[in-house]
């Protein structure tokens, strides 16, 4: 069996090496640390596609010592003293080891500690690859011991370099020519969305699929060939939070096409839409409030609709909602009323509730004085008590709301300002 192309295309050595000049570019610290031979314990950060494991191979090269590679998938407790003992027996031959861990935040945190006493002591260069953010994934005795180097989504030009070297693999591999027109070579960067092990897997399957001898690529036979594909995005994750964080700042900002923008790319990208409806119901009541309470109702409506209705008929629903509550007037004024009266009952005593506004139901509730001198505000003019205290006895009457001028709390804070003037 051929070894698949993103395999057998694996850079062996740094000037193969496409993408990450932001660390590996002249002058950068990382490369000079590889040039000079003395690499340090590391985490590797990024996406899929980007470079982590072939990085690790390529400092196991430059500092010949001996590659030990672990997965975290795979791995437990018992592996890793395995990869220890190895590491302690190249260690007599005056050999160093690099310990690479793949997927290292699956680990749990004994399994993480169980490295720490063997990079201080120097045992092996470890060097970690995860997709996750490190600060919530990794422990923080494990980053204290390692750089952190971040590895960025393969841009255009890098990409392109890694679809020539295919191009030319294929060549010899497959003993056929395969070209792309500027269209599809374009459509094909954006379907790899900057992973090169995606784009690789691409051109494999379209040379292994096609039996002519000489394969001319356009945009369209791309699209037939990729129709399954989809972008980056995960169940959770940096990139899953930063887009969802994208659309809510957009519809704070009352810009509904770039929220539209964003609501699609999370569609794409395999979000639960019911998880993209709950954030809807949530931002109805934290940016717009009573600004336009409509806009609780409609996002409530589209979750609804969605569940009835499923993909793809009922995101239509939320993208309704999207656009409406991106384009109506906002106020978080109940959202920061709501933290205000919050923070200020955890902070203060449990204050009993004032007789007069208490039941009494029964005789002897009406002996004790509950519920006495309450006024209905029904019965008083404007159907207003002015000069009733609601809070508890011990407290100064609050003012937590803070109507804005904007939508329908214009007229909110009209009465609300009108009645205070009454007390």
């Amino acid at each position: 069996m051929k070894r698949p192309l993103a395999e057998f295309l694996r850079p062996q050595q740094l000037d193969d090496y496409f993408g990450q000049d932001h660390i590996l570019g002249k002058d950068q610290p990382l490369r000079d640390e590889l040039v000079s031979g003395q690499v340090h314990s590391m985490i590797l950060w990024g996406p899929p596609g980007t470079g982590k494991t072939t990085l690790a191979n390529i400092i196991s090269q430059t500092c010949d010592a001996n590659f030990i590679p672990l997965s975290a998938v795979l791995s437990g407790v018992k592996d890793i003293r395995i990869a220890i003992e190895q590491a302690k027996e190249n260690q007599q031959y005056q050999k160093q080891t690099v310990l690479f861990v793949d997927e290292v935040h699956r680990f749990n945190k004994s399994q993480q500690d169980a490295f720490l006493p063997h990079i201080e002591s120097g045992l092996v260069i470890f060097i970690g690859a995860t997709t996750e953010n490190p600060s919530f994934e990794l422990n923080n005795a494990l980053l204290s011991r390692c750089s952190v180097y971040v590895l960025k989504k393969l841009d255009d030009p890098a990409l392109n370099n890694v679809l020539q070297r295919a191009i030319e693999q294929v060549s010899s591999q497959y003993n056929k020519s395969i070209s792309f027109s500027d269209e599809a070579k374009k459509d094909l960067f954006n379907f790899a969305d900057g992973d090169a092990r995606k784009l690789l897997n691409i051109v494999e399957i379209i040379a292994q699929g096609s039996k002519a001898t000489k394969i001319e690529i356009t945009a369209e036979l791309l699209a037939k060939s990729n129709k399954a594909i989809y972008r980056s995005l995960g169940k959770k994750g940096d990139v899953f939070y930063d887009q969802i964080s994208a659309l809510h700042k957009a519809v704070r900002g009352t810009d509904p096409d770039a929220a539209l923008y964003w609501f699609c790319r999370m569609i794409d990208g395999g979000c639960d839409p019911l998880y993209v409806a709950r954030r809807l119901v949530r931002i109805a009541s934290e940016d717009i409030g009573n600004a336009d309470p409509r806009a609780l109702e409609i996002t409530l409506n589209a979750s609804s609709s969605y569940k009835q209705l499923g993909s793809p008929e009922g995101e239509l629903a939320l993208a309704q909602a999207v656009i409406y509550i991106a384009s109506c007037a906002k106020s978080n004024a109940v959202y920061i009323a709501y933290k205000q009266a919050m923070a200020q009952v955890k902070a203060s005593k449990a204050f009993e509730v004032p007789k007069h506004l208490r039941n009494a139901p029964t005789r002897l509730m009406k002996d004790l004085g509950m519920g006495k001198n309450y006024r209905y505000a029904h019965d008083e003019p404007e159907g207003y008590a002015a000069g009733e205290n609601y809070f508890p006895d011990e407290m100064q009457p609050q003012n937590y709301y803070q109507p804005v001028a904007r939508g329908l709390e214009i007229k909110i804070k009209e009465r609300l300002d009108y009645l205070k003037k009454l007390k």
